[in-house]
């Protein structure tokens, strides 16, 4: 996107719209910000606006004349687009260029898109449209077939990460490295949420961002508990199960966040079981343990079970008693045939009963394979006919 942008500024080629799209917080209308920079930088059009001429200064203030920005959500009639095309005809006040960021773009009714393409189609030479959307799949084809798109793609927890250790290093701010990776992965690849999340954590801690602190305040648990309930399933030992199930409600956590956690535990299990060595290092996880210890169906088994619980964590009498039966189930289900995960008192003494009943009676116990079916009784031979 960068070099595309930067192409069409060095070569004056620049198209009359453009389409950002992507996830909140990724930079979508601060791009498109430079990029009117860029278009109307005091020092000739670049793609390295040089930020200290009065209108860099002023577009960075927000008071430039010739950018308008205009928020969609509030402005979603069509009386309010026509007025934005009724002022595009007039030259720029300052600037070369007369620039409309339109953010959020999707919001627009259908009447104000009507009256908005006309202008697309045949917009005046001074005229550039800058478009900004979190779901474009609500524009009109006709609106997108005439935008330049570009897609802005999630910050990954590394980048966040960076951007939250410089920040804090210049803040002078202490910070555990544990904290700071939470901080990351809670901003779920928005870097705005991201810094939100920071200045959360620094007022929350007073100034010392802690692992344990952080914690708290995002209402995750220690990566180490969810380590914890996996040995419980693994060893098939509900007293242990329900043991670590009560010392993480002295927490109070989002057990829909502990949902998350362990669905992102059995990912890097199933890594290390199907693509040795593809696991993303973990400290407070036996990965590979528990990968040698489970089969990879009981690990898909619980993968699926930890999300659909997470899903329908809304619809429990209470968020603890649906991430209880979460865990339940997952204690009390195997897939068909499964001898791969460690078995524990209960399973062994349903093994047993299962023996001695010629049956699976027991939670747990293999679900009967739907492969082979018993055979029929063979039927009786026809009679041989009489003789004549």
């Amino acid at each position: 996107m960068v070099r595309a942008l930067s192409n069409a500024l060095e070569t004056g080629k620049v198209h009359h719209a453009f389409l950002f799209t992507g996830t909140r917080g990724v930079g979508k209308t601060t791009i498109a910000r430079i990029f009117a920079k860029s278009l109307n930088c005091e020092r000739g059009t670049s793609a390295e606006p040089c930020g200290e001429c009065a209108a860099c200064r002023d577009i960075d203030a927000g008071r430039y004349v010739d950018l308008l920005e205009i928020d969609a959500a509030s402005n979603t009639g069509v009386d309010d687009v026509r007025e934005l095309i009724d002022n595009a005809q007039y030259m720029p006040s300052r600037g070369k260029t007369k620039v409309y960021l339109i953010d959020e773009v999707h919001m627009l009714s259908k009447s104000a898109f009507n009256a908005l393409l006309k202008t697309l189609e045949e917009p005046p030479e001074h005229v550039k449209f800058l478009l900004a959307t979190t779901d474009p799949q609500k524009l009109p084809v006709t609106v997108l077939s005439r935008c330049l798109q570009f897609n802005l793609r999630r910050l990954d927890e590394a980048q966040i990460g960076g951007q939250i250790t410089r920040i804090l290093a210049a803040e002078g701010i202490p910070a555990e490295a544990g904290a700071i990776a939470l901080l990351a992965r809670a901003a779920d690849g928005s870097l705005r949420d991201g810094l939100s999340l920071l200045d959360q954590a620094i007022a929350y801690t007073g100034g010392q961002l802690g692992e344990e602190a952080v914690n708290a305040m995002l209402g995750t648990v220690d990566r180490a508990q969810v380590g914890a309930l996996l040995e419980a399933l693994a060893g098939a030992d509900g007293a242990a199960l329900m043991a670590r199930i009560e010392e993480l409600a002295a927490y109070s956590p989002d057990f829909g966040h502990v949902l998350e956690d362990l669905a992102t535990a059995l990912h890097q299990i199933q890594l290390q079981q199907l693509v040795p060595g593809a696991a993303a290092p973990e400290g407070r996880v036996d990965v590979a343990g528990l990968a040698a210890r489970l089969s990879p169906e009981l690990v898909q088994l619980w993968y699926q079970m930890a999300v659909t619980g997470r899903r329908d964590l809304g619809l429990a009498p209470s968020p603890r008693t649906g991430f209880e039966m979460s865990l339940l189930r997952m204690l009390a289900f195997r897939p068909a045939g499964d001898a791969g995960a460690t078995l524990g008192p209960a399973r062994t003494a349903a093994s047993s009963q299962a023996a001695a009943g010629g049956r699976a009676t027991a939670p747990g116990a293999a679900m009967p394979s739907m492969g082979h079916a018993a055979s029929a009784p063979a039927m009786p031979a026809a009679p041989a006919p009489a003789p004549a």
